[in-house]
């Protein structure tokens, strides 16, 4: 049974709108993680990633779909979105390499126009619109930190199965829902992450496959026989096919961003390009157990405490387990909610100048502001030490990578620092 047919028993949600409820955090602990793993909410995520991979296989971006009202108004939305950040440019932030405050003017604009935003989206019921527009203000980066990843392009998925489920969208809109809405999203987020130099949040760095996305990667070139994965290395192989398939338009988004060849700076979707696509592209399991992010989706994003004690169970996607202790206003606004910091953040505006000090997933500098950086040292004329795109990885990296293999290693201080190109 599919994932819209075992929820349409769930559509007479949309005759008790009076329980809409405004999505707040809950995962505090490792028990609270738990708990949601084994939960109805996480199975409806996975379900839905499975359902949406199945619905384009074999289809391309450019392939015609059809294109109901729901999908044209959210595609809209995007696009006003879009327009926002064109109208709040950037501030001279050049003295940083990290994510730019107009970010927040943008964020707070977007807040704003959220609700009017969703009165276009047809049969949406009005109550449910400060429901959805959380998710919706979540799915473009975390004010807080101007940082994006994997965390916020989750409420961008919530916010779909929140559609869905609400009636907006249906069954029958899956392709248009990753080769148009997905697409668009993708496209928007590009522009926000070049114009605000947002952080990588929650970053593997080289041990991941994209510093901001995952949700591409599990949506992508399944069953695909006639391009071989290691087609990724032909640059003209993959300026051709970006424009077909998400896969290769991520590909090339990290070649133009990133110096020196993808072996280097990407060494997992180098060993990715030695398998089949029909072994690598599957929601459930993106890669294959030999390789260290050789884990399914559930454990990749839906696993990790850093990423789930910032998610928002509303009244749609919700939590049935142990509420935490009530906590105040300042507590659901901070951006390191749940983390248990072994000294005081030194990666807030204004104190990065400090180092690398964010203890829940180290502050990454944008790669857009690294590759600036860049480019200005070599037309200084000046020589460098090591070779262009080589950087230091801090320990706080390689720790993070462990953690992320489940690595039960004892590292010795002579790996505190590696280089990386």
């Amino acid at each position: 049974m599919s994932f819209s047919s075992v929820w349409k028993v769930a559509l007479c949600f949309s005759s008790e709108l009076r329980n809409i409820c405004t999505p707040r955090k809950v995962i505090l602990t490792k028990e609270h993680l738990e708990y949601f793993q084994n939960s109805q909410t996480h199975k409806d995520i996975v379900s839905y990633i499975e359902t949406l991979n199945e619905a384009v296989v074999g289809v391309q971006l450019t392939d015609q779909c059809t294109e109901s009202p729901g999908v044209r108004a959210i595609v809209g939305m995007f696009d006003e979105v879009e327009k926002i950040a064109k109208a709040t440019p950037p501030v001279d932030n050049k003295a940083s390499r990290f994510g730019n405050p107009a970010f927040r003017t943008f964020y707070d604009k977007v807040a704003e126009a959220a609700p009017s935003l969703h009165t276009k989206l047809p049969g949406l019921a009005q109550e449910a619109i400060p429901e959805l527009a959380v998710y919706f203000g979540e799915s473009w980066g975390n004010r807080a930190r101007i940082a994006y990843g994997s965390g916020m392009e989750l409420n961008f998925l919530c916010w779909l199965i929140c559609l869905e489920r609400l009636g907006v969208v249906q069954e029958s809109d899956h392709v248009a829902l990753v080769i148009r809405v997905l697409w668009r999203y993708l496209q928007a987020m590009r522009v926000l992450q070049s114009t605000y130099w947002l952080e990588p949040a929650g970053s593997h760095g080289v041990w991941g496959l994209d510093d901001y996305h995952f949700l591409p990667f599990c949506l992508s070139l399944r069953n695909c026989e006639y391009i071989k994965p290691k087609a990724i290395h032909d640059s003209e192989i993959v300026d051709e096919y970006a424009k077909h398939y998400l896969y290769f338009a991520c590909i090339k988004f990290i070649n133009q961003v990133k110096t020196a060849s993808l072996r280097w700076h990407s060494p997992m979707l180098d060993d990715i390009s030695a398998m089949r696509y029909n072994r690598v592209f599957y929601p459930t399991h993106v890669l294959t157990a030999r390789l260290p992010v050789g884990k399914d989706v559930g454990q990749v994003v839906l696993g990790k405490l850093p990423v789930m004690q910032h998610f928002l169970f509303g009244s749609i996607l919700s939590w049935d387990g142990p509420m935490p202790p009530p906590r105040s206003e300042v507590e659901e606004d901070d951006a390191h909610l749940g983390y248990a910091h072994a000294h005081p953040d030194l990666g807030g505006a204004g104190q990065r100048e400090v180092g690398w000090g964010d203890c829940c997933g180290i502050p990454v500098p944008s790669v857009f502001a690294s590759a600036v950086a860049e480019k200005s040292k070599a037309s200084g004329g000046r020589r460098e030490a090591v070779r262009t795109g080589i950087r230091a990885v801090p320990f706080a990296d390689l720790s993070n990578f462990l953690f992320y293999m489940n690595a039960d290693i004892i590292v010795s201080t002579k790996f505190a620092m590696v280089y990386l190109v």
